[in-house]
């Protein structure tokens, strides 16, 4: 299971709604939502998983 970079859902790469390859990874998304959003600002989602080890709440 992967975790969505923007809401913190587990997604199974098997059947995301979506991915998107930033810097050589690949990221999964739970809807297109997150994946839009992503994309528009990857670096904000990263940071702010790295920086507190926690899931975010969802937000779609």
């Amino acid at each position: 299971m992967a975790i969505d970079p923007v809401c913190g859902m587990e997604v199974d790469e098997k059947t995301a709604a979506a991915t998107s390859e930033y810097k050589g990874k690949t990221y999964y998304f739970c809807a297109p939502g997150c994946k839009t959003a992503f994309d528009k600002a990857p670096e904000n989602y990263l940071k702010s998983d790295t920086s507190s080890g926690q899931p975010h709440s969802p937000r779609h």
